[in-house]
């Protein structure tokens, strides 16, 4: 008897190990298989997104904390907050990271959508005629879908710009309406900083992440809805 395999290919059969192939060739068993995957691609996004909105919880609820805290007391040091928006910086990129692999999943949900589920309503064609072989090559060698600095972008336009605002407001009437017994200079200062430098160092902070807030970066992200009017499609 020959055994049809080498040492390479493990405890299966090569036929074993090739069952995949089959469905390829076989309409009803590839149409059987795709809704599980669909589903599997769903769950995952689904994880993801969960994943991104703990994240942001997290991070309102440091801004909350923060701000009734620096607030609670005349006392209380302006730097408070400027550490807490280093430790805001430190969720953005966390977060950034999550979104790059949320998009990921969203983009493959997406693509089946586009090329089987909208065909299978109205067959009109699909948007991508070599939907399978750039769906297998995904499968096989995943990729972010979208760069750090898209995502880095999106985050900061969505969320975090406006959380880091927020700080920057509460940093700048802190030192001024909340210490009128001081010059604003002195109360925003850091221990060797004088508080002309922490504010000319806070300004280009807000000035960069504006800057990464605008930066006019092509779309690669998978959007969900396009056009920015609201569709009628349910009184057609």
């Amino acid at each position: 008897m020959v055994d049809d395999r080498d040492d390479r290919d493990g405890p299966l059969d090569r036929d074993d190990q090739e069952i995949g192939a089959t469905v390829a060739e076989d309409t009803d068993a590839l149409l059987g298989v795709l809704p599980h995957f669909y589903r599997g691609e769903v769950s995952q996004a689904n994880s993801a997104q969960d994943r991104i909105d703990r994240t942001t919880d997290w991070a309102i609820a440091l801004l909350a904390a923060l701000l009734s805290l620096v607030f609670s007391s005349p006392t209380m040091p302006a730097f408070l907050l400027l550490i807490g928006l280093f430790v805001l910086a430190i969720f953005l990129v966390y977060e950034v990271r999550r979104y790059r692999f949320y998009d990921h999943w969203r983009a493959r949900v997406r693509f089946v959508q586009e090329n089987v589920f909208a065909n299978a309503l109205e067959p009109v064609g699909v948007e991508h005629p070599a939907w399978r072989e750039e769906l297998s090559d995904d499968l096989r060698n995943p990729t972010f879908k979208v760069s750090t600095l898209e995502a880095l972008s999106r985050r900061i336009r969505r969320v975090y710009g406006l959380l880091f605002a927020v700080i920057g407001v509460a940093w700048a009437f802190k030192v001024t309406l909340f210490t009128p017994e001081r010059q604003w200079t002195e109360a925003a200062e850091l221990p060797g900083v004088p508080g002309a430098l922490v504010a000319a160092g806070l300004g280009v902070f807000f000035v960069v992440v504006l800057a990464l807030g605008l930066w006019p970066t092509r779309r690669r992200a998978k959007g969900e809805i396009h056009g920015a009017e609201p569709g009628d499609w349910k009184n057609d």
